[in-house]
């Protein structure tokens, strides 16, 4: 599992160190998982680390495009594929912003997010 800073979106709620923390804590469990920060191409990270297939989730449609789209570029770059795994129609809905949103305004997000950030958006809460 690989932590960035997405420059195509505005300014992260959280400091990159925080969310790697929030990330850690929400994966203790997870024996087959390593969090790894990066600040480079993914598929630079994927021979890195010896990965032949990069795993990608898609919410929607409308993320299809995009993730297609850099999914070829890695594959032409350097011949790592990329599966694609669609969500569930009951998290289909989950973004970011809206987890965001909701929690800021005092709702209970505790059934969308890990613990770890959970904790986190309430303490952020105005």
């Amino acid at each position: 599992m690989a932590s960035l800073r997405n420059p195509q979106k505005g300014a992260p709620h959280f400091p990159i160190e925080e969310r790697e923390a929030m990330i850690a804590e929400s994966v203790t469990h997870l024996d087959n998982v390593q969090l790894v920060a990066m600040s480079t191409l993914v598929v630079d990270l994927a021979r890195e680390v010896g990965a032949s297939v990069i795993v990608k989730g898609l919410r929607a449609v409308t993320d299809f495009e995009s993730e297609l789209q850099m999914a070829q570029m890695n594959r032409e770059l350097s011949g790592i594929e990329t599966l694609f795994i669609p969500t569930g129609a009951q998290n289909a809905y989950i973004a970011s912003r809206l987890i965001w949103e909701v929690a800021r305004y005092g709702g209970d997000v505790s059934g969308l997010v890990p613990e770890p950030v959970n904790r986190r958006l309430k303490a952020a809460a105005p």
